[in-house]
């Protein structure tokens, strides 16, 4: 009875059935729908037509890396330069199009030509060189990114507007780089699917001698396979750049990592053979829904790292799961019973699963979340540096006095994703946006979209161009780098030979402050610069740079860092020359540099009041959503604090 009962509904079973079977077979995709389903449920925010399109665009640049990092890693490969290339592409492109003047057509050939072309040099050193992949483009990871710099001496450079459309939208509602990102994908599911390449590929990935000796040649394969990949790096780098309206050479950082996540998380396995152009882009997907609902949610910047880790470790974990459990022995499936068994098992894992991250994001979001009255979000350059703590320290405790509720999101010095965390913001229904912009071209189109939506906001630190700020909160860079200068060369009695450790290539700060502390040291011909090397704002990174510099210039008098951290660094380098023979002049007042300072190894540090400096851009950001009156530039003074006057000085 039960078996004719079963019958005569065949089509209701035939469904029920089908959609198990689909989620079942694909992983990545049960996790994405419990992921919208999680971020829908806890944000009113999140499930909206302008919010969802939001997470498209923020996940077309990953996706179209990874599409190309999937022809590679079905191949069993991997490509660790996909976002250096992406780089130098558009980089390539906006050079070309502006400092030589070539035809914006010719420039993105040439920018095109350029992925294509790292990849097949990647293809070359691994079919021919016999490098392994991992070597061979991590290699090319430097080489690209170190290019890209020569070519734009270390500055953004502006986008052609003819190029820049690629960031608008179609019809005023389908943003370009989401229909580029289909485009794409279709590209790669043809290629995967319908072409001899596509079917070489898989079976380089399943076993590679057995394809060679089937008369593959997989050589020549190989270096189709990654120049495939540098080709989609380089339409990546071109859609990132479109939507910053600038060619950042530090752009896509990390992005390399990204891709390769979303390729797995897709479902491919990373020793070859497996892979689908549909499962990457869910995995895309899956990345970017959590990286918009975090930020939907106000959790933490540093509690959003741990999340994203998590869920893409569970994502694989479940998937790896989900295939053993489809796997049918012949006993097994005579009796139905293990297979059975092992269903019951996955499902069981997809639940604890969901509970998971929805408990954990149910904790973060109710923990970041005290029904205050006014939301602000706080989008910081980075939060790996003492001074841009000191900046969001002083804004939590200005938004607590005020009663507001902050959101503070951590761009790790990337534009890219400092614009994705502020279109986040636009959609979340803030009352106003405090930026601390990477990059002040970058930065732009971002905060126009909040000026479309009537959304207040407020620059702190440095300006953003090109778009409408209620007020710019700062010190002034280029007169502290005078004064940097002035008090080096006063305490060296106006003669001696220095070296000067530069910040982050291409960001506005180590700009302004090396262009003020050149102008300065103008009025002391005595004092000879025999060396500057960037050591990009960070401590480690300035010990071994001086420890360096030291070795082709032992006798240096003076050292110049554009930062704290940078200073504390070659004070370590130094050892016990730092504030005897050789003076160290620093930059932000950090307390960890104060206290250098108050020790003697380090002459001065060009004090910004960084808490100051939140504190004043979360009380302008609350007047600006209550409609009063705002100054349009608050500066906050600089001063150069030594042994002197540490004492007084509170940052």
């Amino acid at each position: 009875m039960a078996t004719d009962t079963l019958k005569s509904k065949p089509g209701a079973q035939g469904a029920t059935g089908g959609l198990r079977r689909l989620l079942l077979d694909n992983g990545a995709l049960t996790a994405l729908i419990v992921l919208v389903v999680v971020m829908s449920a806890l944000s009113g925010d999140f499930l909206t037509a302008d919010n969802l399109l939001n997470v498209g665009v923020q996940a077309a640049v990953t996706a179209i890396l990874a599409f190309g990092v999937t022809f590679v890693i079905v191949s069993a490969g991997i490509d660790l330069s996909v976002g250096s290339v992406a780089a130098l592409s558009a980089t390539v492109l906006a050079w070309s199009a502006t400092e030589a003047g070539m035809p914006v057509a010719l420039a993105v050939l040439l920018s095109v030509l350029t992925g294509i072309a790292c990849g097949l040099v990647n293809g070359f050193l691994i079919s021919y060189g016999k490098l392994p992949p991992f070597i061979a483009t991590l290699a090319m990871l430097s080489v690209g990114r170190g290019l890209s710099l020569v070519i734009s001496q270390g500055s953004p450079i502006a986008f052609p507007d003819s190029v820049s459309h690629l960031g608008d939208t179609l019809g005023g509602w389908l943003p370009v780089p989401v229909l580029v990102m289909i485009v794409m994908g279709l590209i790669t599911a043809f290629v995967l699917g319908r072409t001899y390449i596509g079917r070489s590929m898989y079976a380089i990935g399943g076993n590679e001698e057995a394809a060679r000796l089937s008369g593959l040649r997989v050589k020549r394969q190989k270096l189709a396979i990654y120049a495939f990949s540098g080709l989609f790096a380089a339409a990546a780098g071109i859609v990132l750049a479109s939507r910053l309206s600038s060619a950042q050479p530090q752009a896509a950082q990390g992005y390399e990592l990204d891709a390769i996540a979303a390729v797995v998380i897709g479902g491919a396995s990373l020793a070859g053979g497996t892979g689908k152009a549909s499962g990457t882009l869910i995995g895309a997907l899956i990345l970017a829904v959590l990286r918009n609902g975090l930020n939907l949610l106000s959790v933490s910047a540093f509690w959003q790292q741990v999340v994203i880790g998590v869920v893409i470790a569970l994502a694989v974990l479940f998937d790896t799961l989900r295939r053993k459990a489809g796997a049918v022995t012949p006993a097994a499936g005579a009796s139905g019973g293990g297979n059975r068994g092992r269903q019951a098992l996955t499902y069981v894992i997809a639940a604890v699963v969901a509970v998971a991250v929805v408990g954990a994001t149910s904790l973060l979001h109710n923990g970041s979340s005290g029904g205050k009255s006014q939301k602000i979000g706080l989008s910081l350059s980075t939060l790996n540096n003492p001074f841009f703590v000191q900046i969001r320290n002083g804004a939590e405790e200005e938004a607590k006095k005020l009663g507001v509720d902050l959101t503070v999101t951590d761009a790790q010095n990337d534009a890219s994703q400092q614009a994705n965390q502020l279109q986040n913001f636009v959609s979340g229904s803030l009352s106003a946006v405090i930026v601390n912009p990477v990059d002040s071209d970058a930065a732009g189109p971002s905060v126009r979209s909040a000026n479309k939506d009537d959304i207040p906001v407020i620059a702190v630190d440095r300006g953003v161009n090109k778009a409408e700020t209620s007020a710019l909160v700062a010190s002034d860079n280029v007169e502290g780098g005078e004064l940097g200068a002035k008090a080096l060369a006063e305490k060296l009695g106006g003669k001696g030979t220095i070296v000067i450790l530069q910040g982050q290539a291409g960001t506005s700060a180590s700009r302004e402050r090396g262009a003020g502390f050149a102008a300065g040291l103008k009025a002391y011909p005595g004092i000879k610069v025999v060396a500057k090397q960037p050591a990009d704002f960070d401590r480690t990174k300035g010990l071994d740079v001086m420890t360096n510099l030291l070795q082709a210039h032992p006798d240096v008098d003076g050292v110049f860092a554009e930062n704290d951290e940078m200073a504390l660094g070659a004070i370590k380098a130094l050892g016990s020359k730092a504030g005897k023979s050789v003076q160290v002049v620093g930059f932000d007042g950090t307390p960890d540099g104060l206290k250098a300072v108050q020790d003697g190894t380090l002459y001065a540090s060009v004090a910004q009041q960084p808490k100051e400096l939140g504190r004043i851009a979360v009380r302008n950001a609350l007047r600006a959503a209550e409609d009063k009156k705002v100054e349009q530039t608050v500066k906050v003074p600089v001063k150069v604090v030594t042994q002197q006057n540490v004492a007084g000085f509170e940052g």
